[in-house]
């Protein structure tokens, strides 16, 4: 008896993992090659952040590159043995053996690395935005298709397996058909950064550059916006919004809170509130099904069941968590293996930052000519969503995307 009923959970713990499709995360962690060598441009707060998992997955930082002096040296303490460079140029000229570039810069300053890396032959990852204007995103989209490497935009949503197992979810009668979403990212922080002279606060402070800023819902939606896209297959033809300075109000044009609707084309809405100045509930997604809800929060994910939902029989044996009135049942991802450990509780969370594996995605792909998850035209379909929705805060409107909004050329 003892023995179906762990059989049983077994089971039932490989339908919670997606149908046991999913790699393992220790399995993606060994697989990712060890030594291999990249560079990374743009040393700043996510510059620093990718380093730190290159560091953890084995990779070998050849070489890094800041136009800062300050951050550039702080890079050089936690990356001794990489060459330090002050122009991009050089470092791709001078860097021969490199085999792939990091590009952490600005949004704005994408475009120009992002092709010379290109040209030079290297695997290229690329954060998201793509780029601070539709053409820029062009661009480089295009860039990447002509690429005979490998180039992967940073959405990382895509890398997550909390996500990918609510994808494999939403697919299934256990979702069943959308209903409603909505997404929110709420943060306590300024965007200023401590500088000694106003001409390193400007550098440093782009993000309130409404010349070059694509403000929250650049920045932070594009990400959150992905996640619908790749989920539902669609992209919203319509955006609408407005937000302004509630709360900094030391003289920046660009708004620290927002709030967006976004319509797609078969008539559900994404309702999208971003600020900086508040952390009440964080980063999370919530997709209304018939049959249940998801909330999904990066690290962590939920199912929420509907009480007329089919039972399936594995629902009895899985991890669930309180929230207030409503139960979830935790999305954890290598379920099976840890459901045949009787551990499943500790499967709650993931045990690293999306980055890493959206890094180790993109070493496995350079090393092994693997389709990346995140290629340059979903880069530029989410970039382009992104910039709509700038739009609509700044102009306070109705902003139309049109199909060719959405396209290379």
């Amino acid at each position: 008896m003892e023995t179906d009923r762990r059989d049983f959970l077994i089971q039932g713990a490989g339908a919670l993992a997606g149908m046991a499709l999913l790699p393992g995360l220790e399995a993606m962690a060994t697989r990712a090659p060890k030594g291999y060598p990249v560079a990374i441009i743009g040393m700043g707060r996510q510059g620093r952040a990718i380093a730190a998992e290159l560091q953890k997955l084995g990779a070998t930082i050849v070489a890094m590159c800041d136009v800062d002096e300050p951050r550039l040296r702080s890079a050089r303490r936690r990356v001794a043995d990489a060459t330090a460079y002050a122009d991009s140029d050089q470092l791709l000229a001078k860097e021969k053996g490199v085999e792939a570039i990091f590009i952490a810069t600005p949004t704005h300053q994408h475009r120009g690395i992002a092709e010379a890396a290109v040209a030079a032959g290297k695997h290229v990852y690329c954060e998201a935005p793509l780029a601070h204007t539709l053409e820029d995103a062009r661009a480089i989209a295009l860039a990447a298709r002509s690429n005979q490497r490998v180039f992967q935009v940073g959405l990382l949503a895509r890398s997550n397996p909390v996500y990918s197992l609510a994808r494999s979810f939403f697919r299934t009668e256990a979702f069943l058909k959308l209903v409603s979403m909505r997404a929110q990212n709420a943060r306590k922080t300024s965007w200023r950064q401590a500088a000694s002279t106003a001409e390193r606060q400007a550098r440093l402070d782009w993000r309130l550059d409404p010349a070059v800023s694509l403000g929250l819902p650049g920045e932070w939606g594009t990400h959150q916006f992905d996640v619908i896209h790749w989920f539902t297959g669609q992209y919203p033809h319509r955006v609408s919004g407005n937000g302004g300075v509630f709360v900094w109000e030391d003289g920046r044009k660009v708004a620290d809170t927002v709030n967006l609707t976004l319509e797609f084309p078969k008539g559900q809405s994404l309702q999208y509130q971003a600020t900086l100045g508040n952390s009440y509930g964080g980063r999370y997604e919530v997709l209304h099904g018939v049959n249940s809800a998801f909330k999904l929060a990066w690290s962590h994910g939920w199912m929420f069941k509907e009480a007329d939902a089919a039972t399936q029989g594995w629902e009895v044996y899985a991890n669930r968590q309180r929230f207030f009135n409503d139960e979830g049942i935790t999305l954890i991802a290598d379920a099976t293996k840890l459901a045949s450990q009787n551990k499943l509780k500790d499967g709650v969370g993931l045990p690293n930052d999306s980055l890493h594996y959206g890094v180790a995605d993109f070493l496995l792909s350079c090393a092994e000519q693997m389709k990346v998850k995140t290629g340059g035209s979903e880069g530029l379909r989410a970039t382009a969503v992104g910039i709509a929705a700038q739009r609509a805060v700044v102009e306070g409107g109705v902003i139309e995307i049109s199909q060719d909004d959405l396209k290379e050329d």
